[in-house]
């Protein structure tokens, strides 16, 4: 006799993007209702690079809209830190974020290439030495402003910085004409690299009224503060890491991450839901009451994919009528025998 269809069911739209991702990569179906209810267009966009590695075919897609803003990680954080996370589960080959076009809000006119190659299996992480702060590097751009509000930036950074290490490259870049979107705006993205790989990261965007060297002020101190943390990965990157552990080979992956956030604690539980797995989460040094890293393990489900040759050309729509919204499995998988 046919087994029933599992449906979890969830409300409202905090850690839907997640939830989505934990469906279709699970294979249970999930039902999220009161989505964002009051927006006249609530919408959903996949976080793709968590699933992409997953899909049949590898990707090669293009995004349109604003490439940096308050509420995600920018481009720049994208491609000089998220993908290198990936790096450590084995996809390498082929992955690329490629940005054609700035795009700050409200108007967006970004434009990004994102390829990513298909993996059969994840590797199990094993990372629990974090190493210590070697190189700090940054981008500071400028749309539709004056060019040298990318400099200001980059001064006003070095001011804090220099004080705690020597090797500090912060990159200017100015897009003019076309390529620079169709609001004005400038930014500032950092990152710190340790000397066993481990990558924190922080980033301030334009507000209203506030001067250029506030906003890099801004991205420094959160990027001493992340820091500050410590552990192998830093807060912006604490689900995509535990996920990928989650999706690795049948064996124990470990990994030291400092607290998790309230979004991570959700994450932990959501995927006991959709994966049946829990994590055993110590202090990394058990000698010491005053740490505050933590050791994440667990065992990996042998999360495996059927791989088909070619490339794959998808065409991105944002969900529309996400009222009662259901998710269907979307890519074909299987575990591991």
């Amino acid at each position: 006799m046919a087994q029933p269809i599992t449906l979890l069911a969830f409300s409202g739209h905090e850690h839907l993007r997640t939830r989505v991702v934990l469906s279709v990569l699970s294979g249970k179906q999930v039902k999220i209702d009161k989505i964002r209810s009051d927006d006249k267009n609530p919408g959903l966009r996949e976080p793709i690079i968590m699933l992409a590695p997953f899909a049949k075919r590898p990707f090669q897609l293009t995004l349109r809209g604003i490439t940096t803003d308050e509420h995600d990680l920018s481009v720049d954080l994208l491609r000089t830190v998220t993908l290198p996370h990936l790096q450590f589960f084995g996809i390498s080959d082929g992955l690329e974020l490629r940005i054609k076009k700035r795009g700050d809000p409200p108007l967006g006119g970004g434009e990004v290439q994102f390829l990513c190659p298909i993996v059969k299996q994840v590797k199990t992480l094993n990372f629990v030495e974090p190493g210590k702060i070697k190189r700090i590097r940054g981008v500071a751009h400028a749309v539709r402003v004056n060019p040298q509000f990318s400099n200001r930036m980059i001064e006003a950074a070095r001011s804090v910085l220099n004080r705690y290490i020597p090797d500090i490259y912060l990159y200017s870049d100015v897009y003019k004409g076309e390529e620079s979107g169709k609001s004005p705006g400038y930014a500032l993205s950092l990152l710190a690299e340790s000397t066993t790989g481990a990558l924190h990261c922080a980033e301030a965007a334009s507000e209203p009224g506030v001067v250029p060297e506030d906003i890099a002020l801004k991205a420094t101190r959160a990027l001493l503060t992340e820091i500050e943390k410590g552990g192998c990965v830093d807060r912006k990157h604490q689900c995509l890491v535990l996920l990928y552990m989650v999706l690795g080979s049948e064996d124990v992956g470990r990994c030291v991450m400092g607290e998790p956030t309230p979004r991570t604690i959700q994450f932990l539980r959501d995927v006991k839901e959709f994966f049946a797995t829990s994590f055993k989460i110590a202090s990394a040094d058990p000698s010491d009451p005053e740490c505050k890293q933590l050791t994440y393990s667990c065992y990996g489900t042998g999360y495996a994919t059927d791989i088909t040759e070619g490339p794959y050309y998808p065409q991105y729509q944002p969900f529309r009528d996400c009222e009662g919204l259901t998710v269907a499995p979307l890519l074909q998988t299987r575990r591991s025998t």
